[in-house]
């Protein structure tokens, strides 16, 4: 019955150092990638009962989550738009901003650069159990790497990982895949892989209505690095799906036939190490932030305090710097170092008194007094090296660096720990829980598609 299939996925990531810093290319961000991944599997289906330009869209992890669109070729080159089918989706009051412009960036690079026939074509999406705060249900009977969250998505608490830009990075590649010469579009080719980078990242900012850093994005394809990023130069004069030219301007951009529209980012995944015995943990706080706001007031403030935010953002600049550098000089050496842990806790105790300066002089909650309570607390418990509340801060999950021994410690001690603070500047946190992620190196992959044979509908 089906034809072809396609099946990516795409890590969550952890910001260790650099939040705010990255969105400028003076700076750079330490970016880890985790096992938590964000997965998309894409099958074309045959037009019988179907409008022949159909696509389905399923998040069968959660309640009601379908979204059926059409497609159609606009004029003058303006790419391939696509419409929410209300009366045929079970989500028919809600949208889904990062499907839709990642299935109209992904047609409209193919409508422009192939003669494939698109046809319908049926989409699953699922998410790795720590990208969201809500707990498997116990009668759960599924795959043990997927759970039914069994809520709304829109009712969902997201962790903090990243599940956006995963999601359209896994999305954009299978697609792409599905329609495209594998040879020249599979993830072993460079030149494949950077299109992929390219078009994702130009969906997701289009996505998120603002040109970001892109760190995540980059990280969801080259996985682990030391980031900087593009220059938003590339991508302004891009417009909207529909305008005149559109599908030809978003070629040029991914395949960079444009001289003035080379991607500059810098991906360096030789500078990224973590030490045998030293683990990345991410405690989950069941609350999470809007990341956008917060970091409109923080560059604000810089704005404002040029000269004042010049030194700060230098001198966190070269602590960021120092971590990096201690962390992969550890890595190197192989062995387990008591006194290079002592001085990777004294350098993230540096930074975060930095952050704190920042959060306090922006009036922005990048690290609230309950997570500052709670990363004390985990720091005093021995072989725990030290902790930030990672990437924009705020209530998302913290990320410790903790050695294996104290890991039964830290697991005892936070199931039993309550928050003592009463912080005004925000929800406060619940009760918080250790995800069962870790550090991970790669980035974009394939996927089998039999992983999801229980889920497909």
């Amino acid at each position: 019955m089906y034809q072809r299939t396609v099946s990516c996925s795409a890590p969550g990531k952890v910001l260790l150092a650099g939040g705010y810093l990255v969105l400028d290319r003076d700076h750079t961000g330490l970016v880890f990638v985790l096992d938590a991944r964000m997965h998309v599997h894409v099958q074309k289906l045959p037009t019988s009962g179907l409008i022949p330009s159909e696509v389905i869209v399923c998040s069968p992890q959660f309640k009601d989550a379908e979204w059926r669109y059409a497609y159609r070729e606009t004029e003058n080159h303006g790419g391939l738009q696509v419409t929410q089918l209300k009366g045929h989706s079970t989500s028919a009051q809600s949208t889904n901003k990062f499907v839709e412009t990642a299935l109209a960036y992904a047609l409209s690079y193919v409508s422009a650069t192939s003669t494939t026939k698109i046809g319908s074509a049926s989409v699953t999406i699922m998410a790795d159990t720590d990208y969201y705060s809500h707990p498997a249900p116990t009668n759960c009977t599924n795959s043990a790497r997927f759970v039914d969250f069994n809520v709304p998505l829109s009712k969902a608490h997201k962790t903090g990982l990243g599940s956006s830009a995963a999601l359209v990075t896994a999305f954009v590649a299978a697609v792409l895949i599905l329609y495209l010469d594998e040879a020249q579009l599979g993830l072993d080719s460079d030149s494949g892989r950077r299109r992929i980078h390219n078009l994702a990242q130009a969906a997701h900012c289009a996505a998120q209505g603002k040109i970001g850093s892109g760190f995540d994005v980059a990280a969801a394809v080259y996985g682990s690095c030391v980031y900087r990023r593009f220059s938003p130069s590339i991508l302004d004069g891009l417009g909207e799906v529909g305008s005149p030219q559109f599908s030809k301007r978003l070629a040029a951009i991914v395949e960079e036939s444009d001289a003035s529209k080379k991607w500059d980012m810098q991906i360096d995944k030789a500078a990224v190490g973590l030490p045998r015995g030293l683990k990345l943990v991410m405690c989950d706080v069941d609350c999470g932030s809007e990341s956008v706001g917060m970091a409109k007031k923080v560059l604000t403030w810089r704005k404002e305090n040029a000269d004042e935010a010049a030194l700060l953002w230098a001198t966190l600049q070269k602590g960021n710097e120092d971590l990096g550098m201690q962390l992969l000089r550890l890595a190197q050496a192989g062995t387990p170092n008591p006194q290079g842990y002592k001085d990777l806790s004294e350098t993230i105790l540096t930074i975060r008194s930095l952050i704190r300066e920042m959060s306090a002089k922006a009036e922005v909650p990048i690290e609230p007094k309950v997570q500052t309570e709670l990363l004390d607390a985990c720091c005093r418990i021995s072989g725990v090296v030290g902790g930030v509340v990672p990437g924009a801060g705020g209530f998302d999950a913290i990320v410790l660096l903790v050695e294996n021994d104290a890991l039964p410690t830290l697991q005892h001690f936070l199931d039993t720990y309550t928050t003592k603070s009463n912080d005004e500047s925000g929800p406060g946190i619940g009760k918080v829980r250790m995800l069962n992620v870790k550090q991970d190196s790669e980035g974009l992959k394939s996927e089998d598609a039999k992983s999801y044979v229980e889920w497909m509908r």
